[in-house]
């Protein structure tokens, strides 16, 4: 993953211009550190079938990580979240303000299709990783998500409702990370089976983070927390106890379901699997 962030950070989006602050906000929430979850999964496929794509791989992992960091800065802001803090610094709309925010995470969306659109991989596999991140982080899938879990503030949903908002909102582009690994590599075989794990762990990430969000304070997060007291998540509907046990139960289903996987597969997910897995008991 050092290598990813040394490519990161000689791809960051450039936009020179009189602006007394554009380049730096599209690059702000980048540099500024993450977890680099997703492009984790998606580079761990790639080794596990094909070390050798990892070079060309990094675009891809780059693409993903651009969308996500887009989605945080919509997210962060006072329409939605409302938040101060993300990644450990001020959000972008408290840096400067809800225009450059609201552009910046504009741009980085459209910058990622630009960087998966000059990956070095033949025109079908391109196309491929186009239609899954955009299908997965777009309308379908991680805009939906947003979406219901917007407008439903203030109001209780039910169960399979809250799993089919937060399946959207963070699963469908932890699914699309794994799924895009596979299609690099030429394993269209496992592509679905891989894509219905991301989905589980996506689902699993999220009850952990609601569940973190009142267990951590803002400098342990490095972003706002208790601040879902309006919001659908696990523990607001639940309450903690239910909301560990749900936890508890997922960790279990996905820890068996990495035991199905061959041994290189197991071997370069497990490092950054093990790290997140049960990272609700910490």
């Amino acid at each position: 993953m050092e290598q990813f962030e040394t490519f990161l950070g000689s791809h960051l989006p450039s936009a020179p211009s009189f602006h007394p602050h554009y380049e730096n906000s599209l690059r702000q929430m980048l540099i500024g550190g993450g977890k680099r979850f997703r492009p984790a999964l998606l580079l761990g496929v790639v080794r596990a079938y094909n070390p050798l794509l990892i070079q060309s791989a990094y675009h891809a992992a780059l693409a993903i990580e651009l969308l996500h960091t887009y989605s945080l800065i919509h997210d962060d802001l006072p329409a939605m979240d409302n938040a101060d803090l993300r990644r450990g610094i001020p959000t972008l709309h408290k840096t400067y303000d809800e225009v450059s925010a609201i552009l910046a995470g504009d741009a980085l969306n459209t910058y990622a299709f630009e960087v998966l659109s000059n990956a070095p991989f033949a025109d079908r596999v391109i196309v491929k990783l186009i239609r899954s991140l955009a299908h997965n982080g777009g309308a379908e899938g991680m805009v939906l998500g947003q979406a219901i879990d917007c407008h439903f503030e203030n109001f209780r949903l039910e169960l399979d409702q809250v799993k089919m908002l937060h399946i959207h909102k963070t699963g469908k582009l932890i699914a699309a990370a794994l799924q895009m690994g596979a299609f690099i590599v030429g394993r269209d075989d496992m592509a679905q089976e891989l894509y219905d794990f991301g989905i589980d762990l996506g689902l699993l990430f999220q009850i952990q983070d609601d569940i973190l969000d009142v267990t951590q304070n803002e400098i342990q997060a490095g972003k706002t927390t208790n601040n879902d007291q309006a919001k659908n998540s696990f523990v607001t509907l639940l309450g903690f106890e239910r909301a560990m046990e749900e936890a508890n139960i997922l960790a279990d289903k996905i820890n068996r379901q990495m035991t199905s996987f061959d041994e290189n597969l197991q071997r370069e997910l497990s490092p950054t699997l093990n790290h997140y897995i049960n990272r609700h008991k910490d």
